[in-house]
């Protein structure tokens, strides 16, 4: 018998409703299901038509918690919030056979059939006896929500009165929840679509947005390859960057010298980059390592927030990108062009480096062949020079630039590449210069040959400079330059002396030997960070421009041959004594000082000097000829690699080459 024949029965005997009232029941609960309300008001409406058919006084759904631990009631009519809220937290209906009794819900929902109580009061063991009283009912039937042969809940309705739940009832109402548990199932399977058709409108959403971001990826991909393809370089790629991003982009080197930088709006500046003077304070907050990535970085964790990301090329950071702002504000697409913007610069990085290392290349072997003065070189070196953009008919100055050595140097800064580093920033300073400056590395000096307008300020252009006439001006002041220079790009400090105009091309062997030889007495004295020419250094200046030295080293070893065969024998220090004393104006305090030794130590020294010269030290004619002697051991102690050799491990009357 279907649940139609059966309504139509009990309609016709019992009187409990009528046939339309029933379907009208069920047709709210379709259209409920149809409609856009939430299941919680379908369980509402359930409950409320089971208490409009069968006259009771209360009813609810409980429905199991996600555990299947309790029954919580999600849909009522007739009851209290207060017995509601009791039931659900304080006294709750717990799946199976508990320490006081099961409940008739719980039983409903285990077994799939009705479960009735007639009257609560006559159950000992039945634990809601109080919120029972305090809701005014006095007998339950439970009634299972079954659907495609699972339970979904019980539909649990109350009567106030002591009440006898006959088989038709137990009947009807269990027809009343197949149909509710079909509503509500259906409800369900309506709430999951939506929800599936929400996650796949999201999901397509989300794929609209990573196609936009895609194409503008690839577009900004597109952008920075025809920088790169144009070779437009560094500042070509700042300024596409600073277009990209709208914001303002710096480039600069490992050692914080600016490469490049651009406004917001892509164009290059030349005006000083705003906020670059706190990077120093940002720089130390980055670790040395190669990672890429755009990180984010404040001075002292506070204050302007920059986005920066290392340019590295052969797992060497060659330069860094700044770009003022927050992570946050760049977004997933900055973050890519920044990245981008990154490998692009290394790979421009890598084309200058390969052309600049061409360039030096050249000029090195262009100045290795115009001091060597071979006849078949000198041939050809006036042009191709011509052709590297210098003109050797113009007089040109010799500077030798060299880094000054500090053994408090941190170790980072003793591990570069100086002359490279040198000879780079020279080649910034020299590119401005017209006529053009030849720079090349000549072992671990920077050369550089400096056109100068005439002879040291006596002669005209072309013109041979006076013998005595010194360095010329401009050479000296682009000797500053250099000098300041490099300061500004690199950890270190350098020295560079300067010589005299060279007007011929012959000129410029014994120019380049003469100037060395300035450069490293004066570094040899401990002076650093300074422009020095050879008329600075006294008697060394002069005995450093004898082409052939020999008498004079003959004289040397003459006047200090007992104290150089002293030393070697005894393998002492007086030689050493001797020079330091003089250098430091006779002064056997300042020397002992120097020498890290007593005073007295340097006065028995001293007299040991004298007893083997057979001279005292205070005569006048004495002191010269030893300054003579020293001098010329000093000069002569300067070999092709600029170390000089102690003049008691040398044999006596032998020329260093």
């Amino acid at each position: 018998m279907d649940w139609h024949s059966h309504l139509m029965r009990n309609a016709a005997t019992e009187g409990h409703t009528d046939l339309r009232t029933w379907l009208g029941a069920i047709a709210d609960l379709a259209e409920a299901v149809n409609s856009a309300g939430s299941v919680h008001s379908l369980l509402d409406l359930v409950a409320g038509t089971a208490c409009r058919l069968m006259s009771y006084d209360f009813c609810s759904v409980l429905l199991p918690d996600p555990t299947h631990q309790v029954l919580a009631i999600e849909g009522a009519c007739g009851l209290s919030a207060g017995y509601i809220r009791g039931v659900n937290i304080k006294h709750p209906v717990r799946i199976g056979a508990g320490e006081s009794g099961e409940a008739p819900s719980s039983r409903a929902f285990r077994t799939g059939r009705a479960v009735a109580l007639s009257d609560v009061t006559a159950e000992t063991h039945y634990a809601w006896g109080g919120v029972a009283e305090r809701q005014g009912y006095r007998s339950i039937i439970a009634v299972p929500l079954m659907a495609s042969g699972s339970c979904l809940g019980t539909l649990t309705c109350y009567r106030a009165d002591v009440h006898e739940f006959s088989d038709d009832e137990q009947e009807l109402l269990t027809t009343l929840a197949n149909q509710a548990a079909i509503a509500i199932e259906t409800a369900r399977l309506r709430d999951r679509e939506q929800q599936t058709i929400g996650e796949l409108r999201e999901l397509n959403d989300s794929l609209r947005e990573q196609h936009a971001l895609l194409r503008r990826s690839e577009d900004i991909h597109r952008q920075l390859t025809e920088v790169a393809l144009r070779g437009e370089g560094v500042h070509g790629v700042a300024q596409a960057l600073a277009a990209l991003l709208e914001r303002p982009v710096l480039f600069e080197d490992a050692y914080g010298s600016t490469l490049a930088a651009a406004d917001a709006g892509g164009a290059i500046t030349d005006d000083r980059f705003e906020g670059a003077d706190g990077f120093s304070a940002l720089r130390r907050s980055l670790t040395d390592t190669a990672a890429t990535g755009v990180v984010e970085t404040r001075e002292d964790g506070s204050g302007t927030p920059w986005a920066t990301c290392a340019v590295v090329l052969a797992k060497e950071v060659v330069a860094r990108i700044w770009t003022p702002g927050d992570l946050a504000g760049l977004g997933p697409l900055g973050r890519r062009a920044i990245e981008h913007a990154a490998v692009v610069a290394a790979l421009e990085t890598l084309r200058e480096r390969t052309a600049v290392d061409v360039e030096w290349r050249l000029r090195g072997e262009l100045l290795t062949d115009l001091l060597a003065q071979q006849p078949a070189a000198m041939a050809t070196v006036v042009a191709r020079a011509a052709r590297l953009g210098h003109d050797l008919h113009r007089a040109h100055s010799v500077l030798v630039v060299r880094a000054d050595t500090d053994p408090v140097t941190p170790a980072s800064d003793r591990g570069i590449d100086a002359p490279r580093r040198v000879l780079s920033a020279v080649h910034t300073l020299a590119i401005r210069q017209t006529p053009r400056p030849l720079a090349a590395r000549h072992g671990d000096d920077v050369v550089v040959l400096w056109p100068v307008d005439h002879g040291g300020g006596n002669g005209s252009a072309g013109e041979p400079p006076p013998a005595a006439a010194g360095a010329a001006p401009e050479a000296v002041a682009a000797a500053d330059a250099i000098r300041r220079c490099v300061v500004r790009a690199l950890p270190i400090t350098v020295t560079v002396a300067v010589s005299r105009p060279c007007a011929d091309l012959a000129d410029y062997p014994a120019a380049f030997r003469t100037t060395r030889g300035v450069l490293t007495l004066t570094q040899l004295r401990g002076r650093r960070d300074r422009t020095v020419e050879l008329g600075d250094l006294g008697v060394q200046g002069l005995l450093l421009q004898l082409e052939d030295p020999s008498e004079l080293l003959r004289f040397a070893d003459r006047v200090l041959a007992p104290v150089l065969d002293y030393d070697r024998r005894r393998n002492t220090r007086l030689l050493h004594t001797l020079r330091t004393y003089f250098a430091h104006g006779l002064s056997t305090a300042r020397t002992a000082e120097v020498l890290f030794v007593h005073p007295n130590t340097v006065g028995l020294r001293l007299k040991r000097v004298e007893e083997l010269l057979g001279v005292s030290l205070t005569q006048p004619d004495a002191l010269l000829r030893i300054t003579a002697a020293l001098a010329a051991i000093e000069v002569d102690g300067l070999d092709a690699d600029r170390s000089p050799q102690p003049p008691a491990q040398r044999p006596r009357g032998a020329r260093q080459g």
